[in-house]
């Protein structure tokens, strides 16, 4: 494999060899200024909400904001990279720079897969994607096969889990460049392992969090998820920056596929799930290696989990099967709390089914929420559960 370029509806786009192209959807701004370099240009109104201007003689490396109606500086929503925080300034980035060493990596079989999830900010003293390079042998050693790397958009803080990120294109700066987590995937096929990306597309952290005010149409006002309004995923430009996210990854950074966080709480009316739409998506633009997609999702349920007779998943390949993990933990631990109380009973049995049929639920009554939890999931692959 060698770089390839994914050119984002949002955001800045090289289109030629020293022109930028900045795009906003910015629903809730009547003007909206481009600062580069510390010079604000005024950006042009191209229609259904997008603010648009092209830029020559922008070098990478260069910063930018936006500037809203009321004097508000914010960072691009679509950023490659910032040079700080969730609230600094992104920085254009030119995303064919990273010369790739390993080109004839062609990823692993899931049947084989041994997998390692691993925190880049707590895996090595330094926690930086560069520092875990070196502990890659170790790994190899262990007997991994795929490293799960837990989710690394941009987010509020230096430290954290990384599930309230904010700028789902741009990796936490914290943890290095671009260019730092090519060369840890990079590094990693050289190995023999591939890497997974955890991604959460579910909702956005609280901190740096700006879409609200640029775009109040990015979100739905009647539909709540834990975290607040849920994404309005079935409108356009929304729709395009969601499932180009995942897109934009998997091309860019040379992953070889995506953990997508919680699934249950994305909510879309659309005649084509985007979730359904990323899926296809990814198996028809991605076909020069084995590309691996699971979900967590806990409702249990197999409806995006189909195989075809060959066996093959056309949509996701396989599902965090989180019934063996609670099952597992309540008979370790002997909590009982919250949504460990549905193993409290038995967690022997729960953990002994699971294991033989995938789900220890598959439409009994859930003792935490009295309610029916699951389907039947005893004609899925074991390969299709991640336990």
């Amino acid at each position: 494999m060698s770089s390839k370029i994914f050119c984002k509806s949002w955001g800045a786009e090289y289109i030629a060899a020293d022109v930028v192209r900045f795009r906003l959807w910015a629903t809730g701004q009547q003007k909206v200024m481009l600062r580069l370099a510390g010079k604000d240009q005024e950006m042009q109104a191209s229609g259904d909400g997008w603010f648009t201007l092209d830029v020559s003689g922008v070098t990478p490396g260069t910063e930018y904001n936006f500037v809203l109606n009321d004097g508000m500086v914010v960072p691009d929503p679509a950023s490659r990279a910032q040079k700080t925080d969730v609230n600094g300034p992104s920085y254009v980035v030119d995303p064919g720079s990273y010369a790739w060493r390993n080109t004839g990596w062609k990823g692993s079989r899931w049947e084989q897969a041994v997998v390692y999830e691993m925190h880049t900010g707590t895996f090595t003293p330094e926690g930086t994607f560069r520092a875990a390079i070196a502990k890659l042998p170790y790994l190899a050693e262990l007997g991994v096969t795929v490293i799960e790397v837990m989710p690394v958009a941009q987010f509020g803080g230096e430290r954290g889990w990384g599930y309230d990120g904010v700028l789902l294109y741009a990796p936490h700066s914290a943890y290095g460049t671009p260019d730092d987590f090519k060369a840890f995937i990079d590094a990693a096929h050289g190995y023999g392992l591939s890497v997974v990306l955890d991604i959460v597309l579910n909702h956005f952290g609280p901190e740096g969090n700006y879409l609200p005010l640029l775009a109040p149409a990015f979100f739905h006002k009647e539909r709540m998820t834990p975290w607040g309004n849920g994404i309005a995923y079935d409108v356009d430009a929304v729709r395009r920056y969601i499932i180009e996210a995942p897109l934009y990854w998997l091309t860019e950074y040379h992953l070889d596929g995506l953990r997508f966080d919680a699934i249950d709480q994305i909510e879309d009316s659309s005649a084509r799930h985007v979730l359904v739409e990323i899926a296809q998506r990814i198996r028809e633009d991605i076909t020069d290696r084995p590309i691996h997609l699971t979900t967590e999702d806990s409702r249990n349920i197999i409806s995006l989990h189909p195989r075809d007779q060959d066996g093959n998943a056309p949509l996701f390949t396989a599902e965090w099967n989180d019934d063996f993990h609670n099952a597992v933990h309540v008979f370790a631990t002997g909590e009982t709390q919250a949504y460990y109380h549905d193993f409290a009973d038995a967690p022997e049995k729960h953990l002994a089914r699971a294991l033989a049929e995938g789900f220890a639920y598959q439409g009994e009554i859930s003792p935490q929420t009295g309610e029916p939890r699951g389907v039947k999931s005893t004609g899925q692959p074991p390969v299709a559960f991640v336990d």
